[in-house]
């Protein structure tokens, strides 16, 4: 909200609680904190000005009044905004896999980022996996375990995984962020506690080869032409780049550029295109990478359809570091998510046979 021209936008924040009401605020500039001495906590103050003071409304997919925000009309709520375009800002379930950007479609609202397909492909790790394998390309061996199968005969899944995976693995939610639910398995006897605790999270388990690697992020932006970023390289605190490590624990160390050969940067740069179009993506994606310390061959990971986008994240520092500061790059993608939305008017949705 602090990078966008207020002499170009007028920003409605709009918040959805934990119960899944949403609440839109007042002004967006008037709620920002100061940043100079912030804490964390004076961070998300906007946030939850707008979760807790910010009027109530309803969603809704009436697309009849063209640039309204899809909210219901309602006697308490008389005066609407109007907006011109959405800004997903949102991680994990209900706002990157496509969920949202469902109701948005069908209100008929140009937002920023990935469609319907693209967004739930890319929350999805096990499909997402398939779209890029047939895309030819390179994806660590993995094996899909559902929660029913463990539940029901534990000890078959897990001959069917040591017969297929050699330890160590990494045990994964397939559909969630932040690295929530995923455990690395060393040996047999910590695969149980692992298996149990995914569980929680999903009905659908990632059960993938475990690799002594460095991990390479590289940013991607556009639509039909989408370009790469330099990329970056993460250096964990801990063994892997869990959810402490993102978030908890200082130590971390993001370098950018990555300290790769020429060849290699060209070939992540490549490899993250093609995966950025293997799920149709749209606007804005980050793209993850293993770099395998033996044998030097790199895999893609995943793809993330809403990055983080604070200006210390990854994506909005790759760009920064390939030449587009971060106000700019908000600029470029509310102008990708008008340009997409005006594509998309041009399908046509009826069709009267000839007689």
């Amino acid at each position: 909200m602090r990078a966008l021209d207020p002499a170009k936008y007028e920003v409605v924040p709009v918040g959805i609680t934990r119960q899944g009401r949403w609440r839109v605020g007042a002004k967006a500039f008037g709620l920002l904190t100061k940043e100079a001495g912030e804490d964390a906590a004076q961070r998300i103050k906007p946030l939850q000005t707008v979760l807790e003071e910010g009027r109530a409304v309803t969603p809704s997919v009436d697309p009849t009044s063209p640039k309204l925000l899809p909210l219901a009309k309602s006697p308490l709520v008389p005066n609407r905004p109007e907006v011109d375009v959405i800004f997903p800002v949102l991680h994990g379930t209900f706002g990157e896999d496509g969920t949202i950007q469902g109701l948005l479609e069908l209100a008929d609202i140009p937002y920023v980022g990935a469609g319907v397909l693209a967004s739930s492909a890319g929350m999805d790790k096990d499909v997402m996996k398939r779209l890029f394998r047939d895309a030819g390309l390179p994806v660590v061996p993995w094996e899909l375990v559902l929660r029913s199968d463990w539940e029901q005969d534990p000890v078959s899944v897990r001959k069917r995984i040591e017969k297929r995976l050699r330890y160590p693995i990494f045990v994964k939610p397939a559909n969630l962020g932040s690295s929530v639910g995923i455990t690395k398995v060393h040996k047999p006897e910590e695969l149980q506690a692992a298996m149990d605790l995914a569980v929680q999270y999903d009905r659908k388990i990632l059960v993938e080869k475990a690799i002594e690697a460095r991990e390479i992020e590289c940013a991607v932006l556009g639509n039909d032409n989408p370009e790469a970023s330099v990329p970056g390289e993460i250096i964990p605190v801990n063994e892997f780049y869990d959810y402490e490590a993102k978030y908890i624990k200082e130590g971390s160390e993001l370098l950018i550029p990555a300290r790769l050969s020429p060849r290699q940067s060209k070939r992540v740069r490549e490899l993250a295109v093609r995966a950025f179009r293997a799920i149709d993506c749209a606007g804005m994606g980050r793209v993850d990478f293993l770099l395998d310390r033996k044998s030097g061959k790199i895999f893609v990971l995943e793809i993330n359809t809403i990055p983080g986008f604070t200006p210390i994240s990854m994506y909005p520092k790759l760009w920064e570091a390939s030449g587009i500061p971060y106000a700019k790059l908000l600029d470029r993608l509310v102008e990708l998510a008008l340009e997409r939305h005006r594509d998309k008017i041009r399908t046509r949705y009826d069709y009267t046979p000839q007689r």
